[in-house]
């Protein structure tokens, strides 16, 4: 018999279909029993894109197939908005989403905090702390936790900003969300952003990715385990000092969804065969470490 995961594990399965349906089947192929919401037919479903009445459909047939959501990944302050933009497209999301995570039954939702767009430092931090302090009185009003991602936003762009960002807003709905490989892939040292956040995270999405350089980003993602972002370590680690609180899978590494037509397109075929692939040696991975 398989030894028992330490914690349990679901993925952004529009890596692994478009459609809602394949997503579904990705999910129950790898046998897991959650997944996490981004794009559902190509619509955003933590924006007002996608409507109530098409959420209200994808939870049913969601929830039909024995599955639940472990999380929401918005476009909140993400690689698309700027700190100079519209800070309503935000907060618009934001209040579509309350209700939604409430049906879904979970508290969590994907952030970061905007793009620099040509701001001085000191502006970017400081106008990025406020939106998220008036974000996360509106988090604690409706009992969600906003996880703020190391990707995009001052907040992510080193390990000691992603703690200063942290320390300074010590805010109980604010959590930070450990991508991995997202530190290879912004040319980051990947263990010593981890150790520097670890105090912090609330969750964690599965990534790898091969180095090009310190301070060089990288999009040469990998199967889990084979890049250079210390992926065994980190496990290990998380699980040794007792993180229990689930993982999400996003692999890239057939698909990325938010370059879009950017990239070379595999076929749907290859995007699903992929996935379930990365989630299989995800889970040979933490059988391993699972082993007294």
């Amino acid at each position: 018999m398989a030894p028992a995961l330490p914690f349990p594990l679901s993925g952004l399965a529009d890596e692994a279909a478009n459609d809602l349906a394949g997503q579904i089947k990705a999910q129950k192929t790898l046998g897991w029993e959650a997944l996490e919401l981004r794009l559902i037919d190509g619509q955003q479903a933590c924006s007002p894109a996608l409507t109530d009445v098409a959420f209200a459909q994808a939870m049913t047939a969601i929830e039909a197939a024995g599955l639940r959501v472990s999380s929401f990944a918005s476009a909140i302050g993400n690689w698309s908005r700027p700190i100079t933009g519209d800070f309503n497209v935000d907060l618009t999301d934001l209040r579509t989403l309350i209700p939604r995570l409430h049906r879904a039954k979970t508290r969590w939702v994907r952030t970061m905090s905007w793009m620099q767009a040509g701001t001085a430092e000191s502006e970017w931090r400081q106008e990025g702390l406020r939106r998220y302090r008036e974000m996360a009185k509106i988090a604690a009003d409706h009992d969600i936790v906003l996880l703020h991602e190391n990707c995009e936003g001052w907040g992510g762009s080193s390990a000691l900003n992603a703690r200063r960002f942290m320390e300074e807003l010590n805010h109980p709905n604010v959590g930070y969300l450990f991508d991995i490989g997202n530190t290879v892939a912004y040319g980051q040292d990947p263990l010593e952003f981890y150790h520097t956040i670890r105090p912090f995270i609330h969750y964690v999405h599965i990534k790898d990715c091969q180095a090009a350089g310190p301070g060089t980003k990288s999009q040469a993602f990998t199967f889990p385990g084979q890049g250079s972002a210390q992926v065994r370590l980190i496990l290990q680690d998380l699980i040794a000092t007792g993180y229990r609180a689930g993982a999400t899978i996003e692999p890239h590494v057939a698909n990325i969804v938010h370059l879009g037509a950017q990239a070379a397109q595999a076929s749907p075929a290859e995007r699903f065969e992929a996935y379930v692939r990365y989630g299989r040696e995800l889970v040979h991975l933490l059988e391993e470490l699972s082993v007294p």
